[in-house]
């Protein structure tokens, strides 16, 4: 399928009414990226692509074509543009389908040919469910993934027929299954069932609670920097971004614009969905606000990740050489970006962070590195 035939499957953007007919200022993003509107922008030389879709009924609402994917768009598009280097389009919005399972097909479709063709995908969504279609994205091609998603709750809930509420189960059990690995960041431990999080430790997957995420952000970098996707439920947003749905506990607007840049700075990320946002709920535009925000934070980490030497370049990275119990471990910290990896004993590196650096210097396994070893990944 050529670029082209995504047309069937979007909606171009008025940009007239996103801008209340006034123009951008130069360097402002909605003067500087190119997006759909009479004509389908070029995309061969582009490295991001948007699209939105304002499917909400996988929560049990009815069709609501203003969700607000395009108040998001109006904050992004005034928001000025650091780096002319990453290239940026907006496809619009992903058509609703008769049903829920047509919309999910129709952003499968849209997202499976921007990711095979090695450009990086930003889905600014309706409700959490539509994570199985980005997903999917992924499944039809037949490629095993890591997954990461931010949530204040797990949504494996089979008691509740709300696909948002349970599609996680659909993802992590469905036959053939395609992910190598899951993380959950954020999760509220009132909100989840303590059996839930057995299940989820007995699969190997690793779950973060909010409080000791906000305690030390820094050790979900090489979290994220081995994942192919991210999903993020905007109900992970503590209520001070007046978000319905939204814990009085959660991430701050930095915290998530933290999580997104290193979304960006990964060399595997290839998708982004951001979901939840619904206009009628946001009256002082401070959600849109918060997610326009986490997109410049995103493509931000882009252009960080893009300064990252290849690890082949040993003047750009200091090696450390460390035993702790009966291992011998090699550590690799980069001069550019002040990230680290360690060696496992097959000698392939893995992402980690300075903590586990020194946890190995304290003769103490890192729990990274344990994980990791116990999954056999």
């Amino acid at each position: 399928m050529s670029f082209y035939n995504l047309t069937d499957f979007l909606e171009p953007i008025n940009i007239a009414l996103i801008s209340e007919d006034a123009e951008f200022r130069e360097g402002q993003m909605g003067k500087s990226i190119a997006i759909y509107q009479d004509e389908f922008p070029d995309l061969s030389e582009v490295d991001i692509v948007i699209a939105g879709c304002n499917e909400t009924r996988g929560n049990g609402a009815s069709i609501n074509t203003d969700a607000g994917v395009n108040q998001i768009r109006k904050e992004f598009y005034s928001l000025y543009y650091w780096h002319k280097e990453i290239k940026i389009a907006d496809l619009g919005n992903i058509c609703i389908g008769a049903t829920v399972a047509d919309t999910y097909a129709a952003i499968k479709t849209v997202a499976e040919e921007i990711i095979k063709s090695g450009k990086k995908f930003i889905l600014l969504g309706g409700t959490h469910d539509l994570t199985l279609a980005q997903y999917e994205a992924y499944r039809s091609q037949s490629k095993i993934i890591e997954a990461t998603g931010v949530d204040s709750y797990i949504d494996l809930s089979i008691d509740n027929p709300l696909k948002s509420k349970n599609f996680l189960m659909e993802i992590l059990t469905g036959e053939p299954n395609f992910i190598r690995h899951y993380n959950h960041i954020g999760f509220q431990s009132y909100y989840v069932h303590p059996h839930m999080l057995e299940t989820m430790d007995k699969l190997r997957f690793d779950c973060y609670r909010l409080g000791k995420v906000k305690e030390n952000i820094e050790e979900m970098e090489p979290v994220i920097r081995s994942s192919d996707m991210l999903s993020f439920d905007l109900a992970a947003m503590g209520a001070s971004t007046f978000h319905e749905g939204s814990s009085p506990n959660g991430f701050n607007g930095e915290e998530a614009s933290t999580l997104l840049r290193y979304a960006g700075m990964s060399e595997t990320m290839s998708s982004v969905g951001i979901y939840g946002y619904n206009q009628s709920h946001d009256p002082f535009n401070t959600m849109a606000k918060q997610v326009s925000q986490m997109m410049w934070y995103y493509i931000d980490g882009v252009y960080l990740g893009r300064q990252e030497a290849s690890l082949d370049n040993k003047e750009m990275f200091t090696e450390f050489h460390i035993a702790f119990g009966a291992i011998d471990a090699t550590f690799i910290h980069s001069r550019k970006t002040g990230r680290w990896w360690m060696s496992m004993p097959d000698k392939k590196l893995i992402p980690c962070s300075e903590n586990d650096f020194k946890q190995a210097g304290n003769n103490e396994m890192p729990e990274r590195w344990l994980r990791f070893q116990e999954r056999g990944a």
